[in-house]
């Protein structure tokens, strides 16, 4: 099977597993149905309870239990349960739900650094595969029938051998991270405390830069330029490991497509969410900048 097709197969699988949040809107503002564990502020309580949604027997967030009295599936079970747990209690322990979310994505990078790791190292042997790359390109161009195309194919397993390349190792970092980011939006979401906080004394967590544009508050703005620019690098510290010819013009416009999505997405998001994602692609920066300083003194001690 088509490695494309793999990937596509594996990415839909995953976003069917998270399920969908239940919402509705309470004088302009948007509320979870499916809760985790009750909200504080007296304002979200009345918007239950106007529209008659029975929160009785969810528990209070300091009574949140990592382990539920009844199984909710793999999904909850093991994904977004245990980060609600975990964002409100180090939120709890820090005195912030803000610091909270911060400490909680740097955690979970850490602990699947072994994985990402190696991601970012199949980046930078693919960098040093490079130059072979290009010049197998010169060499088959304009040859497409299928004898030459197989000996193509055999010479550029070679030369992957060569620069320890294993293709699949590429995508392992998008397998783990999808099933993560919406695991960390629907914990972020289901769970109203985290909403309920003024991040640094001027950012509400639930509000989004579109809001708060709307609002006349234009400082929420930086996080959309903070998440484009974490984004941006992110992707420039990776283009020159998107292979050669016209497979890298590929990446390139879909890194660029990406960007610009994300951009627009970016004035959707909220304070609590954005928090995660520029976190999340700082690690994965200064991850790629250790990996590749370390690769680049492997190369000089060898001269």
């Amino acid at each position: 099977m088509n490695k494309k097709i793999k990937i596509t197969i594996i990415a839909l699988v995953l976003m069917l597993m998270t399920g969908c949040l239940q919402t509705f809107e309470h004088e302009d503002v948007v509320y979870y149905e499916n809760i985790l564990c009750l909200p504080e502020e007296s304002e979200a309580l009345d918007a239950y309870d106007s529209e008659d949604i029975d929160i009785s027997e969810i528990p209070k967030c300091s009574e949140f239990s990592i382990i539920s009295d009844s199984y909710e599936g793999i999904w909850h079970t093991f994904f977004v349960r245990p980060i609600a747990w975990l964002l409100i209690n180090i939120g709890t322990k820090v005195g912030s739900y803000g610091l909270g979310i911060i400490l909680v994505t740097l955690l979970l990078r850490f602990l699947i650094f072994p994985v990402t790791a190696k991601t970012a190292q199949q980046s930078e042997n693919m960098k040093s595969a490079k130059p072979d790359l290009e010049e197998l390109e010169k060499k088959y161009k304009n040859k497409n029938d299928k004898d030459e195309m197989m000996k193509k194919g055999q010479e550029q397993l070679q030369i992957y051998k060569k620069h320890n390349i294993k293709p699949l190792a590429g995508c392992m970092f998008a397998v783990i991270q999808i099933p993560l980011f919406f695991a960390f939006f629907q914990a972020i979401n289901r769970v109203p405390v985290l909403f309920e906080e003024n991040f640094l004394g001027i950012f509400v967590l639930k509000t989004t830069p579109l809001q708060a544009i709307s609002a006349g508050e234009l400082h929420y703005l930086i996080f959309v330029a903070l998440i484009i620019v974490s984004t941006h690098y992110s992707f420039k510290l990776n283009k020159a490991s998107t292979g050669v010819g016209e497979q890298a013009q590929q990446m390139e416009k879909i890194m660029k497509f990406m960007i610009v999505f994300i951009s627009f997405i970016s004035f959707s998001l909220s304070v609590g969410i954005a928090l995660y994602w520029i976190f999340n692609s700082t690690f994965t920066i200064l991850q790629n900048l250790i990996i590749k300083k370390r690769r680049e003194r492997k190369v000089l001690q060898n001269v």
